[in-house]
């Protein structure tokens, strides 16, 4: 039974992380007279769109070479999208469900209305930027306004924000716009570069990890492991070998956890939405716990469900390596509804803010904080008097953790508010 359980633990972990490694293979850039569409052919609107309206748009400014992805029945057509964008920086917000590449300098996202794409390809256009984004998501006569970011003639990077125009407004009015405040923008993006090379998010996803760590649920079942191998008489090395076990796979299970959240927040293209959704579902979480605290009948509990006690204490008793794998990564599982909200939150950030694999090797770090306060109980654990000391002091001081990690939900929110979105 236990090594059924271990299989069906493994594969879930090859299913969930490794299509991120094999399907992620570079694009091959398009030709410069070359438009390489990526859409939904399940999408009546969509598909109407990309063959009938785009193809003679495009035909009328000489592009007739158009190569057709459909990214729903083909999932190595996402992923090709997805490396295509990161490739070319465009930045998640301006990811539409219709994508359209026209060589590295066009990029046309979503329904574009026709008098926008004419105007584009206008040599007298065309030559005041390096790289477009244009952007117009909606449709069912939704439609009101677009969006564009440009690199400059005059520059080797983006540049600005990301503008808003009335649908009816010609794009000359953004490109005039760069003009206008060329200098300005110079600066403004050597700045913003500084910023990004400076790893800005660094110490939010370490202290958030770290914070998100100190967790009174996988606190308390590491201790009562520990202590009831020394009632096993079980040596150092044993004790050490499961309790690396044990920490192992709750790492392991928050982070299939992570890539779960992150593919579903990247497969919305909201990232920015799910980024916002995420801080204020931490702040009332926050909310949440320090009304429990101060109100201890308060119906809603975040806590390892009752039912899943029962569960864990029967593999606490097997104090198998095995047993230890698996009781790991439930308790990575069960004490997720905890604290959950800080890694939701981080997770959306790190989609609005970062590329696909920068994003991966945050998720790394962050999960390795995750668990470096349970390595530290796991060094000070080294004899039973030790372990005695630590389960009084966990029990004694769990409800000042409670506020610590209330408070630190809240502050963690509104910092990602204020500053990251």
């Amino acid at each position: 039974m236990t090594k059924k359980i271990i299989n069906m633990l493994l594969l879930s972990f090859f299913i969930a992380f490794f299509p991120f490694s094999f399907t992620n293979a570079q694009a091959t850039a398009p030709k410069p007279n070359q438009a390489v569409v990526y859409y939904n052919e399940a999408c009546g609107m969509c598909s109407e769109f990309v063959n009938q309206e785009l193809p003679g748009l495009l035909a009328e400014q000489g592009i007739t070479d158009i190569v057709k992805k459909d990214y729903i029945n083909e999932r190595k057509n996402r992923a090709e999208m997805n490396d295509r964008a990161t490739a070319l920086n465009v930045p998640l917000e301006l990811q539409s469900h219709i994508m359209t590449f026209v060589g590295d300098k066009y990029i046309l996202a979503g329904h574009l209305p026709a008098h926008l794409i004419k105007e584009l390809f206008n040599p007298a256009v065309s030559s005041k930027f390096k790289r477009i984004i244009v952007y117009q998501d909606k449709m069912h006569g939704d439609e009101t306004d677009y969006q564009v970011l440009a690199i400059p003639a005059y520059a080797d990077a983006y540049v600005g924000a990301i503008k808003t125009y009335p649908l009816a407004a010609p794009i000359n009015q953004y490109l005039d716009y760069l003009e206008q405040n060329q200098d300005q923008l110079k600066l403004s993006s050597r700045v913003n570069n500084q910023f990004a090379k400076s790893g800005s998010l660094l110490p939010v996803v370490l202290i958030s990890g770290l914070l998100d760590g100190i967790n009174p649920c996988a606190f308390a079942v590491l201790l009562f492991f520990i202590a009831f191998l020394f009632s096993l008489k079980r040596s150092l090395k044993s004790i050490w070998q499961m309790g690396l076990v044990y920490i192992g796979s709750i790492y392991l299970a928050y982070l299939l956890i992570g890539f779960g959240l992150l593919k579903a927040i990247l497969f919305t293209n909201s990232p920015h939405f799910m980024a916002k959704l995420g801080a204020w579902a931490v702040i009332i979480l926050g909310i949440i716990n320090l009304i429990g605290y101060f109100y201890p009948k308060f119906p809603i509990k975040l806590r390892i469900p009752q039912a899943s006690k029962e569960m864990l204490s029967n593999w606490i008793y097997k104090a198998t390596l095995p047993a230890a794998f698996v009781l790991g990564f439930l308790v990575g599982l069960c004490t997720f509804p905890c604290s959950g909200g800080i890694y939701v939150a981080v997770i959306g950030l790190l989609a609005a803010k970062t590329t696909y694999w920068q994003g991966v090797n945050y998720l790394l770090l962050y999960n390795l904080m995750f668990v470096v306060p349970l390595i530290i109980i796991l060094l000070m654990a080294s004899n039973k008097f030790a372990v005695d000391k630590l389960t009084k002091w966990e029990q004694s001081e769990s409800k000042s953790m409670k506020i610590l990690s209330a408070a630190t939900m809240i502050a963690l929110g509104l910092i990602i508010l204020i500053w990251f979105t």
